[in-house]
């Protein structure tokens, strides 16, 4: 099941376990992962992608060893809200995900990089270890948007 709600993915998930967030690039895969009573994400690693079969493996292997119940996963909108031809590439990934048989949750992840990187900064990290650590921050920013929606109740994106 896709959806965009955290109403209707939270009903389609048990009442606790973890989830996985993807931040899905051209080049990397950058994955969260947060406790089973969704309080908190943290970045867990980065994947290189290669053939989606290979990225495949990886996720379910991922998911299976961290027993995940869903992943949510980053929507690229553009700044007014409407759809770009990678908005439409995330959505077909997302249904290429199908055979993990989790639900997906698809979450508006606009302003992520923008935040990650400004924080980086803050934090004096050089430009080498911010390319390193963007993606999966920036999936663990989605993700902690969307356990916090799915905690306080939140209908929609």
């Amino acid at each position: 099941m896709i959806t965009t709600t955290a109403s209707e993915f939270r009903a389609a998930l048990p009442s606790a376990g973890r989830l996985v967030g993807l931040d899905v690039g051209t080049k990397t895969i950058g994955v969260a992962l947060c406790d089973s009573g969704w309080t908190i994400a943290t970045a867990a690693e980065l994947i290189r992608r290669t053939k989606f079969a290979a990225d495949l493996m990886r996720l379910k292997a991922l998911a299976q060893a961290q027993q995940a119940v869903g992943i949510v996963l980053g929507l690229p909108l553009n700044l007014d809200g409407s759809e770009s031809p990678r908005t439409q590439s995330i959505r077909a990934f997302a249904r290429n995900l199908e055979p993990l048989g989790l639900p997906v949750l698809l979450w508006d992840e606009r302003w992520s990089t923008q935040a990650v990187t400004r924080t980086l900064i803050d934090a004096d990290a050089s430009r080498a270890r911010r390319a390193e650590l963007i993606d999966k921050m920036a999936a663990a920013y989605i993700l902690q948007g969307a356990i916090d929606a799915l905690a306080g109740g939140h209908a929609a994106l």
